[in-house]
């Protein structure tokens, strides 16, 4: 008897499915994509409506020739790629090959990898859906004219090799308008007034801060009305000493807080960035490997979560359920809602294909599958399952009170006297409902808790209070802040722009560009980023903006759901971002040009003024009779640093003074003998490793991720690694001998111990800055 094929797209995919089809039916992989458009040329016919020419990936044929073999013997063909466009444009590829041998081949969708989700999808197959299928290549040809035309025009104006992306280009703007916002914001001064009050009938000292004068309230942003300087502050203070005080209103009320939403892809992404600090590439990699299936002892391979590409927060019925059972066991019915939690879509565009991502079964709690999962595995199925489960527990409920105390004065003698009001604010959890299991945890983890102090139980309204203690406190307005991998996540998914299956390739990409650089979790601006951006601002604006790129993603979704066709949004795009692109091309040399700064600095080798030009390695100095002279140098700020740097280095193969260079990979010490001595050496912080003791510390860069961090020159021999600037100052509580230089948005830069998380405030301005 014939066995009916499955073809899914990964070899660990098809052994977990293979165990729950049995005998009837043979699982293949054709390990990912088997065709995809050739990177040698752009492959759009823009003659015959923007049709995609593909070719075979090198090495599938023999993957193709089995498919076709085994679809020739099948009762049935069941292509169960991955349930999003991605999949399905695959499954339409692998159709088109094996259709010649077997017609009678059908669809089939798994939300999860379990026995009830794979028999789910066998037995509801579906055709082939070719709106998805146009709505993929749509994306892939937009994306292929803008990476194909647009790139050789940023290759022809400042060097070759360099990008541009439909999408990548939206995030690096997010971030170049950021860093320009940070460079141009100007700190205002602001100061507070805190007090210490006694409240006599109970003899209890609290706290309160001074939020209003003659009924104005203060603005504790930098905005007016504020205590705008030291000596108003004074002036304040002042006057406070001459005034009595009183309860004036006590406000007492219940905050009821609902639990979050379970996760979408883009809400996992932002999470495991702040609670696991993982990369939203390797947080996407490890949710693969939990969907596709986890060996899991008596079980076998059992896929542990739903399809982790999707940004609905539906659930089904099934799944509610069982966790309402489980809450209600393991909790408690006061931690059950009276009814099942409904979350509901948050932007018109949500695609609601399948669930959100979710445990494949609640009863798999973390804990018992902790022996069967890596470590990075076991967090992140940990931090979906509480998601989860949370997400269907009660809200959590604190009693907040509000105390309010206004000055008075008994005797004006005719005077207008100031009023002021002091506000004190006091929260207590009274049942934490969903926090029991899922704390908050925020991406800077400082929390500005000056408006919440403890009130004396019992004080009414009328008590006296005297007046103990004023405090003035110093504040300064900060920048927004960078962006970090979760937040630049967050906001392209607000902007609706990208979809699930590409957050994190934007991110990574743009990483891997050196259009953005990595540090301390933020993603800061590179000058290469901040010129490319400004040249797609100046030249590409009314394709590549916000706005639009945000409309074609809607008109993605609507050739999707059969509102429009391919070649009405192909030309949406095209008709005008052509137009910029014929205009631009009579104009590269004069854009080239433009780039091209001017200098009084004079070619030490032909006496011809030097200009500043970029190049690989970034902008330099040449002499201006290039090619006949072909000196050039570092730029002049960058010689002084690189002779700082090599300063007493001397060569130790020849005994040649060192000199600073630089590679595609940094800035590296080489003899200055070159090429007679090839000798090379690192260029380190000039701080021993606290490992080993005998290397130094480095800054490095991962190769893939672009990030910077910290290693010993003794690597692989000493594997000391620290993603924050070590320094060599000894922990005054535990001894440790370096700490590691970190920064706050609240508090500014400190050190930290990585012993025992000892904190120590900077105060040197230079150290600051560094930091």
């Amino acid at each position: 008897m014939a066995k009916s094929l499955v073809i899914v797209e990964s070899p660990s995919k098809a052994k977990t499915i293979n165990k729950y089809l049995g005998k009837g039916y043979k699982v293949i992989a054709s390990v990912g994509h088997i065709k995809n458009l050739p990177k040698s040329k752009i492959s759009v016919d823009f003659e015959n409506g923007y049709e995609l020419t593909y070719e075979t990936i090198p090495g599938k044929e023999k993957v193709i020739n089995e498919l076709k073999e085994l679809s020739e013997s099948a009762d049935k063909i069941f292509i169960a790629t991955d349930p999003d466009r991605e999949g399905e444009a695959i499954a339409f590829d692998i159709a088109e090959e094996v259709k010649e041998k077997n017609n009678d081949i059908y669809r089939v969708l798994f939300n999860e990898i379990t026995k009830k989700g794979v028999e789910e999808g066998i037995n509801n197959p579906l055709q082939i859906d070719d709106k998805l299928v146009s709505s993929q290549q749509a994306r892939r040809a937009l994306d292929r004219i803008v990476g194909y035309k647009v790139s050789p025009f940023l290759w022809k104006v400042i060097y070759y090799g360099l990008s541009a992306g439909r999408v990548q280009s939206i995030a690096l703007r997010l971030i170049c308008d950021r860093e320009e916002e940070i460079r141009s914001f100007v700190p205002s001064e602001y100061w507070s007034i805190l007090a210490n009050f006694n409240d006599k009938a109970r003899n209890k000292v609290f706290e309160s801060k001074l939020v209003s004068q003659n009924e104005k309230l203060f603005k504790f942003n930098g905005d007016n009305p504020k205590i705008e300087n030291e000596n108003h502050a004074a002036e304040i203070i002042n006057d406070l000493n001459s005034k009595q005080f009183k309860v004036s209103d006590i406000t007492k009320k219940e905050v009821k807080r609902n639990p979050y939403p379970p996760f979408t892809t883009s809400s996992l992404q932002q999470d495991a960035s702040v609670r696991l600090r993982f990369a939203p590439k390797k947080t996407m990699m490890l949710a693969q490997k939990l969907y596709e299936g986890i060996d899991i002892g008596e079980e076998g391979l059992t896929g542990l979560i739903t399809y982790m590409r999707t940004d609905s927060t539906r659930l089904s019925q099934d799944a509610v359920s069982e966790a309402r059972g489980y809450i209600k066991d393991k909790y408690g019915k006061e931690y059950l809602p009276s009814a099942p939690k409904v979350y509901s879509k948050k932007k018109e565009n949500t695609q609601d294909a399948h669930e959100a991502i979710r445990p494949t079964s609640v009863w798999r709690t973390p804990e018992s599958l902790k022996k069967d999962l890596t470590p990075d595995l076991y967090k992140l199925y940990e931090l979906i399952w509480k998601r989860f489960v949370a997400c269907q527990m009660q809200n959590s409920v604190s009693d907040q009170i509000t105390l309010l105390i206004d000055s008075f004065t008994e005797s004006s003698n005719g005077k207008k006297s100031n009023l002021y009001q002091f506000r004190t604010t006091d929260s207590t959890v009274k049942f934490k409902g969903f926090l029991a299991l899922y704390e908050d945890m925020f991406e800077d983890e400082e929390t500005d808790d000056e408006d919440k102090f403890s009130i004396p139980d019992g004080i009414e309204i009328g008590d006296i209070v005297d007046l103990k203690e004023l405090f003035k406190k110093q504040h300064f307005t900060n920048p927004p802040p960078r962006y970090t991998e979760s937040s630049l996540i967050k906001q392209l998914d607000n902007l609706g722009i990208g979809r699930p299956s590409t957050y994190a390739l934007i991110v990574s990409t743009i990483i891997n560009r050196t259009y953005s650089d990595l540090k301390e979790r933020k993603l800061y601006a590179t000058e290469l980023g901040e010129t490319v951006n400004k040249l797609l601002a100046a030249h590409f604006n009314d394709v590549i903006n916000v706005k639009f790129t945000a409309q074609m993603e809607e008109e993605l979704d609507k050739i999707a759901e059969g509102e429009l066709t391919y070649k009405k949004v192909l030309d949406d795009f095209y008709l005008p971002f052509n137009l910029d692109l014929e205009f631009l091309n009579k104009k590269t040399k004069e854009i080239k040009e433009s780039l091209i700064e001017h200098t009084d600095i004079v070619c030490d080798k032909c006496g011809a003024p030097m200009l500043i030009k970029w190049g690989r390695n970034g902008r330099f100095l040449s002499c201006s009779k290039y090619p006949k002279c072909k000196n050039a140098q570092p730029l002049p700020g960058e010689q002084e640093e690189h002779q700082e740097l090599a300063e007493g280095k001397i060569c130790n193969i020849c005994g040649a003074p060192m000199v600073v260079k630089s590679s595609k990979y940094g800035k590296f010490l080489g003899c200055s003998r070159y090429p007679e001595c090839k000798n090379i050496q690192p260029i380190t912080l000039g701080i021993k490793c606290p490992k080993c003791g005998e290397g130094e510390i480095l800054e490095r860069k991962a190769i893939k991720s672009k990030k910077i961090f910290f290693g010993c020159t003794r690597y692989p021999d000493c594997d000391f690694i620290s993603n924050s600037r070590p320094r060599e100052t000894k922990c005054e509580l535990c001894g440790s001998t370096y700490m590691l230089e970190k920064y706050s948005k609240k508090k500014g830069p400190y050190l930290e111990c990585p012993e025992c998380k000892h904190k120590v405030e900077i105060e040197s301005k230079e150290t600051a800055e560094s930091v």
